[in-house]
């Protein structure tokens, strides 16, 4: 994978970096897979505006993807390997030996005509989708599962991996993409591998109308507000603001807003670094 710097021909070029785009493989999506996804403009049923600085951009058709790998046993090859406009990382268009198509997560190294499966007994190979109870110790994995069957949740993102570090009883110990160390289920699935997509954190967007294009509107800055609209606005002059805090007030920086009754504390070995 690789990134490309384009020659500033003009201004909003002048600090772009795109993706090379090397692992796609096609551009043209499994019509079979594809489902409408309709834009909120971040208003609620009502039409009132409940999450600020969304609208506009481009129009995408949501892809189906497999979180769950629950076709178990049954070998499938990688027919392609495609772009998604709704995630960070590439999706892979599986061909199951019984007909059936499905797209998941691409692994960083997955390669077309490569041949992926789920399930207890198979080997620890990127791509295929195991439980945690038959992973190698110290295996790289993604797209974790927090609850037996409810489909990946963690580690899904683009370049993103965590670390299978132990088992103990019917819990195995995880090190998450955060760096926290967490305990989950040995009967959740896990698929071997890191996200692909790695390079997307060197992209430089460039200008401002690559931001609108993802349906994100201008943000206003807190210090720019009146006090009536944020806690840290208004003042005479250039105010600093006071104390960095959120629009309800809580402090911005620092301050651990994690219940002290959660349920899933006792499952956190180790808190993420701050």
């Amino acid at each position: 994978m690789s990134v490309r710097k384009l020659k500033p021909i003009t201004p909003g070029q002048r600090f772009r970096v795109v993706n090379g785009f090397d692992a796609i493989t096609t551009d043209k999506p499994e019509k079979s897979l594809l489902a409408p996804k309709k834009r909120t403009g971040g208003r609620n049923s009502q039409g009132k505006m409940t999450m600020r600085y969304k609208g506009g951009g481009h129009k995408r058709r949501y892809r189906i993807i497999d979180f769950k790998r629950d076709k178990q046993g049954v070998p499938a090859t990688v027919a392609s390997i495609q772009y998604d406009p709704n995630r960070t990382a590439f999706i892979a268009l599986l061909n199951y030996q019984d007909g059936e198509k499905r797209y998941v997560i691409a692994q960083n190294g997955l390669q077309v005509g490569q041949n992926i499966v789920s399930g207890a007994d198979v080997a620890p190979e990127i791509g295929n989708a195991m439980p945690l109870s038959v992973i190698p110790l110290g295996t790289i994995i993604s797209c974790i599962e927090l609850h037996p069957g409810q489909g990946a949740v963690m580690a899904r993102s683009a370049g993103s991996f965590a670390q299978l570090m132990a088992r103990d009883g019917k819990f195995a110990t995880v090190k998450l993409p955060s760096g926290e160390v967490r305990l989950i289920l040995i009967t959740c699935m896990a698929t071997i591998g890191a996200v692909s997509n790695s390079d997307h954190q060197l992209l430089v967007g460039g200008k401002a109308g690559r931001s609108r294009w993802l349906g994100r509107r201008p943000r206003t800055r807190p210090v720019a507000m009146n006090p009536v609209d944020h806690p840290m606005g208004g003042g005479e002059g250039r105010s600093s603001g006071g104390h960095p805090r959120s629009r309800k007030g809580l402090p911005a920086k620092g301050f651990r807003t994690r219940s002290k009754t959660k349920a899933s504390n006792k499952y956190i070995v180790e808190r993420r670094k701050k």
